[in-house]
C-alpha cells in the first residue's frame, strides 16, 4: 500500500544531507509539504528547493532558544545529530553537553512545540531517528549513547501520553549508515582503537552485524515513510532496528 501524505505538513531536522535529506525527499514524494531544518541554511534551501518544500536554518544545539516555539506540523522527524569519539576522561564537557542538547533536549523542545497542534487535529506522527546505540553501548561514545538512550525514553513517554489522542511516537534504530557523519568517524575510530583507517569499517562498524554492509539512507527513509502513514496507526512506542542483526545477539 502506498503512503499518501497529501495535505500533511512535515518537519525534518538535520534535513540538509544524509538520512535527513533522504527522509525529506520520501515524505515530499508522498505528497507532504516538508520543512527542511538544518544548521546549514544554504544546504537546507537546496534540498527544500529540490522537493518543493521550505527551509529553516536553526541551531538545535541551543534548545533553550526554542522555549517559546510553536510548531504547526503533522509530522515531526527528529533526525539532527552529531558525533564525537572520545574516552570519558578525555571528553570535553562542553562538547558532551552540546551532543545531548542536540539529540535529546532539542527533540523534547520540538515535540513539546508540535504536540498541541497535533492534539487539536487528533492526528500526528513523531519519528525519532535514534540508533543501534539507543539500545546498545559502545566505547568512546558516551555522549551519543547517553543522548540516544534518553531519546528512547522520551519517545516511549510521548507514545503513552499521546497515543489516545491520535498521535504516535516511535524510534528508528539504524546501525552505521552511509552518510558524511559516519565517514567523518573513521579517522577518530582508527585513533582510539589503534588500527589503520582502512580496517575501521570491517573491524569496528560491521563487527557486530550479520549483514556486512552499511545501511543506505533511502532504507531508513522508507521505514520512516511507512511509520508516518495510516497503516502504521497501531505502531506506537516502538523501536525499529535496522542493524543487520546487531541487536539480535
Amino acid at each position: 500500500m502506498t503512503t499518501d501524505l497529501e495535505g500533511k505538513r512535515a518537519l525534518v531536522t538535520g534535513g540538509a544531507s544524509g538520512i535527513g535529506a533522504a527522509i525529506a525527499e520520501a515524505l515530499a514524494g508522498a505528497g507532504a509539504s516538508v520543512t527542511v531544518a538544518d544548521l546549514a541554511g544554504g544546504a537546507a534551501e537546496e534540498v527544500a528547493g529540490r522537493i518543493g518544500g521550505q527551509s529553516w536554518q536553526v541551531d538545535l544545539s541551543k534548545p533553550a532558544d526554542l522555549d517559546g516555539l510553536t510548531l504547526d506540523t503533522d509530522i515531526l522527524v527528529n533526525n539532527a545529530g552529531a558525533q564525537t569519539v572520545s574516552a570519558v576522561e578525555a571528553f570535553e564537557p562542553a562538547r558532551w553537553r552540546l551532543l545531548v542538547d542536540l539529540m535529546l533536549v532539542a527533540p523534547f523542545q520540538l515535540s513539546r512545540a508540535a504536540l498541541p497542534g497535533m492534539y487539536e487535529r487528533g492526528w500526528g506522527r513523531i519519528v525519532n531517528i535514534s540508533s543501534v546505540h539507543g539500545l546498545r553501548a559502545s566505547p568512546y561514545k558516551s555522549a551519543y549513547v547517553s543522548a540516544k538512550h534518553g531519546l528512547e525514553g522520551l519517545s516511549k513517554t510521548i507514545a503513552l501520553e499521546a497515543g489516545g489522542r491520535g498521535v504516535t511516537s516511535n524510534c528508528v534504530n539504524p546501525s552505521y549508515v552511509r552518510t558524511p557523519l559516519v565517514e567523518k568517524q573513521i579517522a577518530d575510530q582508527a585513533r582510539v582503537h589503534r588500527i589503520p583507517e582502512d580496517e575501521v569499517v570491517e573491524k569496528i562498524m560491521l563487527a557486530e552485524a550479520a549483514v556486512k554492509r552499511l545501511v543506505e539512507p533511502a532504507e531508513v527513509a522508507d521505514l520512516v515513510l511507512w511509520l508516518t502513514g495510516e497503516t502504521a496507526g497501531m505502531v506506537n512506542g516502538a523501536s525499529y532496528t535496522m542493524d543487520g542483526g546487531w541487536t539480535a545477539k
